[in-house]
């Protein structure tokens, strides 16, 4: 397991270079976020999460599997990291962030324009601006 990624992994790659070639700046990795996030719009107040969907146990073919090796172990395994994601989503949406995550299944070249339009909705959609930003993008509230 010392060979598997956290960061900087194709899925994620890909991601990041769609996002980028989109026009979108975003800051990677920030540490001071719980789950330290894979791209960060700190002022849309937006995180993207790119999972990987064995590790992450996404509802797919390639997540759905265990392997045939110390079954207990990696079902103890799999399960907590869920449960981790959960937490660590809940705890973002607490302090007024917007979470998108995006599974290693939907970064396939096939599947790059509806990833493209997922993005740029999650992105430009006003209603999920923080309400701080929200108030800042109104202008001068008139008397």
């Amino acid at each position: 397991m010392s060979l598997v990624r956290a960061k900087d992994t194709k899925p994620e790659m890909r991601v990041r270079k769609l996002i980028h070639s989109l026009g979108y700046r975003y800051r990677l990795h920030a540490r001071d976020l719980p789950g330290r996030p894979d791209l960060v719009f700190r002022r849309r107040r937006k995180i993207v999460f790119v999972h990987g969907c064995f590790w992450h146990q996404h509802n797919c073919p390639m997540g759905n599997r265990i392997p045939k090796t110390r079954v207990s172990f990696w079902r103890e395994k799999l399960e907590g990291n869920r449960k981790r994601d959960t937490a660590i989503e809940r705890q973002l949406r607490k302090k007024g962030w917007s979470v998108l995550i995006i599974w290693e299944c939907q970064t396939n070249p096939s599947n790059l324009d509806r990833l493209t339009s997922r993005i740029v909705a999650f992105l430009e959609d006003p209603t999920m601006l923080a309400p701080m930003a929200r108030t800042n993008r109104a202008g001068p509230e008139s008397p």
